[in-house]
């Protein structure tokens, strides 16, 4: 069976801990992962506008890992779709063309007012929250979830995070119920 595909917002970019966790379930395979440079671009900008003492320079390689880390994450060509698509904030519509463009089934995102079902239902892409995504993926396979967060949580050693540190972290971005699956798989993370 082929993996879902999912666009990911800005939003869920944004959060290095979520954002990381998202790409490792992708490179194992649960899902294909998908963006643009623009949805790139946007998490940068927002980023860098909270948090001005980054470095600029690091967060665009971070954007250059993700594209190697997940082959053919990158949607081009859905431009010309943006005039054509209505959604209630027009700086959205990026969003869903790149989602049509990939022929996603999600787009995952904490926004779901900016992508109403009656908007985005007939291009056949649905959004959801990245808890309820993380969900779906735990249920088509908990133990490469598991596997994705130890991955992950494996990559921080400055300074190194307890299994519940890094739990922690997650449930900060929102991720009740992911981390409520993964808490009771905590030895193998």
């Amino acid at each position: 069976m082929e993996p879902v595909v999912a666009v990911l917002d800005a939003c869920v970019l944004y959060p290095a801990p979520l954002r990381d966790l998202l790409i490792q379930a992708s490179v194992h395979g649960l899902f294909q992962a998908k963006w643009s440079q623009t949805i790139q671009d946007e998490w940068l900008i927002n980023l860098l506008s909270t948090r001005p003492d980054l470095d600029k320079d690091r967060l665009r390689r971070t954007q250059e890992l993700m594209n190697e880390a997940v082959p053919n994450s990158l949607v081009v060509d859905f431009e010309l779709l943006i005039p054509t698509l209505t959604l209630p904030d027009e700086n959205d519509r990026h969003v869903l063309a790149a989602a049509i463009t990939a022929e996603a089934q999600w787009i995952v995102t904490f926004n779901l007012k900016d992508f109403p079902d009656n908007a985005i239902s007939g291009h056949h892409v649905q959004a959801i929250q990245p808890d309820h995504f993380l969900q779906y993926l735990f249920e088509l396979d908990a133990e490469l979830v598991c596997v994705s967060a130890k991955d992950c949580r494996a990559r921080l050693q400055h300074p190194p995070k307890t299994v519940d540190e890094y739990l922690h972290n997650l449930q900060n971005q929102g991720l009740k119920q992911a981390v409520e699956n993964l808490r009771k798989y905590a030895d193998q993370i």
